[in-house]
């Protein structure tokens, strides 16, 4: 059995290494884009003027995966390839070691500029176009799980595993009562019921104490009744009643004053 071969290098694999495509469009535009002239970044306007003057191929992507084993683990690499679609020939290889080797283009989001390497080094910057807006997103998207799997950052820099941010861990707090403790709990008056003020229940309380009950029969202010009697006033009249009792009339003739069977004096 022959060993795999790395389409990338072009060096055997060893017999246990595992390749994944990760992603794979059938035909894409290759051009032969000028040097970049704007820090801001790379215009696809320029490479299609003229009729796509700087077309230079079509070919088919791939982006592959490569897991080889170690004795501590193993190496896990990603490539971009672009081949011949009739053949499978390689045309350039884009090893993917950091998020810059792919950028897309400031005013399309179908084009690409991808830092290929070639034979003995060589580096090249080419533009890729994708024919459907759909397979240029799902490139992206597959770059992205690239950059979570490798650890690389996202942001157009070097490579290298992203900060992770630590969690706070929220403290844990222990409400328990302990022995002996008690816990008292007030309850407050109705919602939306107000208190009076106090100067006023203070106010209310005092006259409360001094008011006179309402005139019998519902009278006017203007109808009182009389005083009542003093303390001297009511001995007079117990005197009086004592010494100027009426008599008996069961009981004229005991005392004396019988004037006879006409009841009148003779």
């Amino acid at each position: 059995m022959e060993p795999s071969i790395d389409p990338a290098t072009g060096r055997p694999l060893p017999a246990d290494a595992i390749q994944r495509i990760l992603f794979i469009a059938a035909s894409v535009h290759v051009y032969n884009i000028p040097p970049l002239t704007s820090t801001k970044g790379y215009v696809a306007a320029s490479w299609t003027a003229d009729n796509n003057k700087r077309q230079i191929f079509t070919a088919r992507l791939r982006i592959l995966e490569t897991a080889v084993p170690t004795a501590t683990g193993e190496t896990l690499k990603t490539d971009i390839l672009l081949e011949d679609p009739s053949n499978g020939q390689l045309f350039a290889a884009a090893p993917y070691t950091n998020a810059s080797i792919v950028e897309q283009v400031l005013d399309s989001s179908r084009f690409f500029a991808v830092r290929v390497e070639g034979e003995g080094g060589r580096k090249a910057v080419l533009g890729v176009g994708f024919e459907e807006r759909s397979e240029a997103f799902d490139f992206g998207v597959a770059l992205q799980e690239v950059r979570k799997t490798l650890g690389l950052e996202d942001n157009g820099k070097a490579g290298g595993k992203k900060p992770v941010k630590e969690e706070k861990k929220e403290e844990k707090r222990d409400f328990s009562l302990k022995e002996g403790e008690t816990i008292t709990v007030n309850i407050g008056g109705r919602a939306g019921r107000r208190n009076p003020p106090k100067e006023k229940e203070e106010s209310h309380q005092s006259l409360g104490s001094f008011s006179l009950p309402p005139p019998p029969g519902g009278g006017s202010l203007g109808s009182f009744l009389p005083p009542p009697p003093s303390a001297s006033e009511l001995k007079a009249q117990k005197r009086l009643s004592q010494t100027f009792e009426p008599p008996n009339p069961n009981t004229i003739g005991d005392m004396g004053f019988d004037d006879g069977e006409f009841g009148e004096f003779q």
